[in-house]
């Protein structure tokens, strides 16, 4: 029989949900005695954290996957895991020659046997159907950054007319609180400086456990288990599970970032309908003013989308007149992509492609006016930042009104190691991005 390989490259795409999973798998690849390598051609097995969701993140996994097979020498053995793979299954190999074998994202917890049975036999073990494997599996935490993504739950229980999240994550499912404490107690004791909670809707935690607003109790749990960590980070806060209790915990709790990620897609109620979203938009105003009311320098971040099917220009300039009254202080702006499987694929009064791309365009000219704006309001404030990373004598870093890889930073005018604390005073503010100088204590 062929000795057992023991050597993996992982490589993972998409987005901050997909990142835990793929530290799940890694860990427990390591725990059965593989190893990791960073390069490709040292490794037994070649594994593709894949993205699913829309056509240019479908595109990059197709790329990757293609470059991989393409320098596989004998004896590799090249896996397709993730989102793609749960969406198109088998039919990736035979889109990609090379792939010998796909693992959906509902099945990453059984990484460790498909790799053993690829290796020895080169064919996947039979998987239960998807309702019978975890999807928010208890893991074990080894970071090494200042910052880490945690995962509360995983699915989705809307209906979206545009998502294919709930055909390839299946159904909301909230990871038990037991199994949340242990992975922050470890994340503490790595001393983590930063936690983002994320899950497709944070604010809908416990809602299948019986529990109608379980995200504050659970971010007391947190705080109980590790007031040692600075910020806790909340994103993909749906507008409707937003309940009194939570803006009240996120007043009152310093560890909690005066940050909140509202993913409201549009703001036209008739856009909305179509979209099968909430279409209360007057109810997301008053939401907005209870949060700014509960703590006055909250940073407010949204995305949108343009050019959905039926989109009139009354209704654009009615998103954009919302986006002016409101002032978030970050927005994404995304142009519609009619996503195979999905209700609003099939709609009639497709949006002309250049006509969305100059929706497009008018919306972040908008915003990017807005930012600075915001921006400018901060110039002369002291704020804590984390330390991202340094050189040619300048830092980046993030103060909480900054997610990483989606928001700006904080650019001060020295190098400093990455990973602290550091106090800035605000002196200039451009677009995107701030300036700051060194407050030394």
């Amino acid at each position: 029989m062929k000795p057992m390989a023991k050597r993996y490259y992982l490589l993972t795409l998409g987005c901050p949900k997909n990142t835990v999973d793929a530290e799940g798998m890694a860990w427990l690849l390591q725990t059965s005695g593989w190893t990791q390598t960073q390069r490709a051609d040292r490794a037994d097995v070649l594994i593709v954290n894949t993205c699913g969701f829309i056509e240019p993140a479908r595109q990059e996994s197709l790329d990757a996957l293609r470059d991989l097979a393409r320098s596989k020498h004998p004896g590799q053995m090249l896996l397709a895991a993730g989102c793609l793979s749960q969406r198109w299954g088998n039919s990736l190999r035979r889109l990609v020659p090379g792939v010998d074998e796909t693992i959906g994202t509902r099945e990453w917890a059984r990484i460790v046997p498909c790799v053993h049975n690829l290796i020895r036999t080169g064919t996947h073990p039979p998987v239960p159907p998807p309702d019978q494997v975890s999807v928010v599996t208890p893991m074990h935490r080894r970071q090494a950054g200042p910052s880490a993504y945690l995962k509360i739950s995983d699915g989705c229980g809307a209906s979206c007319a545009f998502c294919a999240i709930p055909q390839i994550k299946g159904p909301h499912k909230s990871k038990g609180c037991d199994a949340i404490l242990a992975e922050v107690r470890e994340l503490a004791d790595a001393h983590v400086q930063e936690i983002i909670l994320i899950g497709q809707d944070t604010t809908a935690y416990g809602h299948d456990l019986g529990e109608k607003d379980g995200l504050p109790g659970l971010l007391e749990d947190i705080h109980r288990t590790a007031p040692q960590i600075p910020w806790l980070r909340l994103m993909y806060a749906y507008p409707q599970h937003i309940s009194p209790r939570l803006i009240e915990q996120m007043a009152i709790n310093p560890q909690i970032c005066h940050y909140l990620d509202l993913p409201l897609q549009h703001a036209d109620p008739a856009t909305l309908r179509r979209m099968r979203r909430s279409s209360d938009v007057e109810g997301v105003r008053l939401l907005i003013e209870r949060l700014r009311s509960a703590m006055p320098d909250v940073a407010l971040r949204t995305t949108f989308i343009v050019g959905f099917p039926g989109e009139t220009e009354s209704e654009f300039l009615n998103l954009l007149d919302f986006m002016r009254s409101v002032a978030f202080d970050r927005v994404g702006v995304f142009k519609f992509s009619p996503e195979e499987g999905t209700v609003a694929a099939s709609f009639p009064d497709p949006v002309p492609a250049p006509v969305a791309e100059e929706r497009y365009a008018r919306a972040m000219e908008l915003q990017r006016t807005i930012s600075l704006q915001r921006n400018q309001a901060q110039i002369g404030r002291t704020m804590k930042v984390l330390v991202e990373g340094s050189g040619d004598g300048v830092t980046l870093s993030r103060s909480y009104r900054d997610a990483p890889e989606i928001d700006g930073y904080v650019i001060l005018p020295r190098e400093l190691k990455p990973g602290q604390m550091v106090q800035a005073k605000i002196v200039e503010a451009m677009d995107y991005d701030l300036r700051g100088d060194l407050v030394e204590r």
